[in-house]
């Protein structure tokens, strides 16, 4: 006969599991705003905020008891907090500690959601994470103008003939796992060939990565995907232990070199399906007549090319 009685201490042992699960990303938590709270301190210039030179400084950018001063908090208590150490804090008190860091908008939002304080409404999930009739009509659409959907984690849920010509790559050549921006850019030497201002591109991906971790620390599949590109790539692995930036998707003009056309000076234009954790429509437009003119007649060859050919 079964029995429906609860096992105490079964239902103990999976409360502590999930109790230690909990304060082991409390702790990880606490370890990446602390990271991040002091490269940020020291990137910045005591002199370009009016701050005295008294004394020799042992090391570069601010000091902890300045910070401190600028916050109006305790310094014991914020040295704790660089450390890593479990301490509570509010969303005003981090708020001022962003601001005496000179934080901008998107690098105190991330602030706040390792102190676990961002938006406490729930994460969407994106709506698809395969394309849609829809989404690939919208991309055929564009035409000549390289277009591409990408997910919240950087996946290439499709992308056009343009985008294709644009990166030297064809995406159904590509294993699903690979179809990604952030990999192809640190190990497709074809898509990086692609990049005129590839240090930069690259130093800005790194960036966009770590906000958005930001937000989804402890979730199996983005902690997969950033162990993949740390494996895959040194100069990945290298900039993730090295620098602390973080940055938020902007429209941004960018240089991209390709075979035939030369140097392509087009504007990134970002647009989303849903406000939260959407997928993204990422679009290039020519920057200027020349890019244009470019665009257009890689398009018209293309078309020649898939042409069918008449007998006569």
């Amino acid at each position: 006969m079964l029995s429906d009685r609860v096992n105490p201490m079964t239902d103990a042992a999976g409360d502590g599991a999930g109790a230690a699960h909990g304060a082991a990303l409390a702790a990880e938590r606490a370890r990446a705003l602390g990271a991040f709270l002091r490269a940020r301190r020291e990137s910045l210039d005591p002199a370009r905020l009016g701050l005295p030179r008294a004394g020799r400084r042992r090391t570069p950018g601010l000091r902890r008891e300045e910070v401190a001063a600028l916050a109006d908090v305790g310094v014991t208590w914020y040295t704790w907090l660089e450390q890593g150490r479990p301490v509570r804090a509010s969303a005003r008190v981090l708020t001022a500690i962003a601001g005496a860091l000179q934080c901008s908008e998107v690098e105190t939002g991330h602030v706040l959601a390792l102190a676990g304080l961002g938006d406490a409404a729930p994460r969407l999930q994106p709506l698809c994470e395969r394309l849609t009739d829809t989404g690939r009509m919208l991309l055929d659409q564009l035409g000549p103008w390289p277009a591409m959907l990408q997910s919240p984690r950087f996946d290439i849920l499709g992308a056009n003939p343009a985008f294709e010509r644009l990166m030297g790559v064809t995406l159904a050549d590509l294993p699903d796992a690979d179809r990604n921006c952030v990999y192809q850019a640190f190990t497709n030497p074809h898509w990086r060939a692609r990049l005129v201002d590839r240090d930069n591109v690259l130093q800005h991906m790194v960036a966009l990565l770590r906000a958005a971790m930001g937000e989804h620390l402890g979730e199996p599949a983005w902690e997969r995907l950033l162990a993949r590109y740390r494996a895959a790539s040194p100069e990945f692995d290298a900039l993730w232990q090295q620098r602390r930036e973080v940055r938020g998707v902007e429209n941004q003009l960018k240089r991209f070199h390709h075979p035939q056309a030369g140097e392509l000076h087009l504007q990134q234009v970002n647009w989303w399906s849903v406000p939260r954790n959407g997928n993204r429509l990422v679009v290039y437009l020519p920057a200027d007549e020349a890019a244009r003119v470019a665009l257009l007649q890689l398009h018209a060859q293309s078309a020649e090319v898939a042409a069918p050919t008449h007998r006569h």
